[in-house]
Order: structure tokens, then C-alpha cells, then sequence
């Protein structure tokens, strides 16, 4: 694509960022240009927010419905899966698993809970009833 057609169609993430795009100058050379986004790919990245939407109320639901602890929530949440939570809160996947079981999450001790609500930014009182704050 030539420099001047790099589209410029302003998206979700344009006032935030811009992005890098090559495309080619007036003498056929590639080059970069700064790129407000996309309709194609706005369009797409509006889809997966509403997709990760949908999980985090599917989440919550099942936090309700005691099938669920907490954790799945913020989880779905923070967008992050055993490994990555594990991987902050030095537990073993197997225990985060048995974690997630309400009946086990409600026996946890404050320690292991601060470890979570450490891990996903929130506090322990927040953790319990999915209460989020963002600055």
C-alpha cells in the first residue's frame, strides 16, 4: 500500500496510540507510517471486547450460582488463565484449580487471599465480592 492510503480511520485505541504500518513512499521504497487504525480491524478488536464481556458476566453468574469462587471472575476479568495466575501468585496450577471450587475458596486463609488480591489489584474484601475499582 502506498504511504498516502495507510488508512486513518479513528478506532477505540486511536487517542491512545497510533500504529506503525509500512507502506511504500513516492519513489517505491518501504517505509513506516503512523496509522490512527482501521474499520476492519476496529470492528474486530470491538468483537473480542464483547466477547471477553460476555465470559466475564458468564463468570460472575457462576460466582453466584456457587458453582464458582471469586477467582474465575477476576480471572476472565484480568484476562488471565491458571498459568499466568499462578505464575504471580507462586501456587501450583493444581491448587489454583482447587481454588476455584467455592467450598475450598471459602476455607483459604488471609494470607492466600492477599496473595490473590495482590495478584489481580484488588483487596481482600473486594476479592470476596467481585467488587472492582478502577482508577
Amino acid at each position: 500500500m502506498k504511504k498516502e492510503n495507510v488508512p486513518q480511520d479513528m478506532g477505540a485505541l486511536g487517542k491512545i496510540t497510533k500504529e506503525v504500518c509500512y507502506a511504500t513512499d513516492s519513489s517505491g521504497k518501504y517505509t513506516t507510517e503512523l496509522s490512527n487504525g482501521w474499520d476492519v480491524k476496529n470492528e474486530a478488536l470491538n468483537v473480542a471486547w464483547k466477547e471477553v464481556e460476555e465470559r466475564i458476566a458468564k463468570a460472575r453468574q457462576q460466582v453466584l450460582n456457587g458453582a464458582a469462587s471469586p477467582l474465575l471472575f477476576f480471572m476472565e476479568y484480568r484476562l488471565m488463565g491458571i498459568g499466568i495466575l499462578a505464575g504471580y501468585t507462586g501456587y501450583w496450577k493444581w491448587q489454583i484449580k482447587r481454588h476455584l471450587k467455592p467450598e475450598v475458596f471459602k476455607r483459604l486463609s488471609e494470607k492466600k487471599l492477599q496473595k490473590y488480591a495482590d495478584a489481580f489489584n484488588v483487596k481482600v474484601d473486594e476479592l470476596k465480592t467481585m467488587t472492582v475499582h478502577e482508577a
